[in-house]
């Protein structure tokens, strides 16, 4: 609160808007000299229209179904599989058709191992297998 020099007069309640006035001024001028530099032109390789028609679709595999009980034997398509053979059978459905794989359904049993479904995952992982699930029955 600022006081005046006269006696008669009560203390100034006028707002000074001087200093407000200038750090909108600053303001203004730091927006003004900075927007130019924020519109800057970005490349982006948009997909062009081809001549070629379409490729045509093909029927996806049967889905390969690989349950775990809870002992923590493994089950390829309801068939008792050792784990270690996984591997090469899952590279050889993939070999059949890199583009069009299988979907691999996972069923695992609430108490089985966790170090079976570790195995099973990294035997997919190892034969390039993209496509995996898992079932909840």
């Amino acid at each position: 609160m600022a006081f005046s020099s006269n006696a008669g007069e009560g203390p100034m309640a006028d707002i000074n808007i001087i200093p407000l006035a200038d750090v909108m001024l600053v303001l203004l001028i730091i927006f003004m000299v900075t927007a130019p530099q924020l519109s800057y032109p970005i490349d982006i390789d948009l997909p062009q229209r081809s001549l070629n028609p379409p490729p045509t679709t093909v029927d996806p595999p049967e889905p390969i179904r690989l349950r775990i009980d809870s002992a923590g034997q493994v089950f390829w398509n309801d068939s008792p599989t050792p784990v270690s053979a996984l591997r090469n059978m899952m590279e050889a459905e993939v070999q059949r058709d890199v583009n069009n794989q299988p979907t691999l359904e996972i069923d695992v049993n609430a108490e089985a191992d966790y170090g079976v479904l570790a195995k099973v995952l990294a035997s997919a992982k190892n034969a390039q297998m993209v496509k995996i699930g898992f079932v909840k029955n």
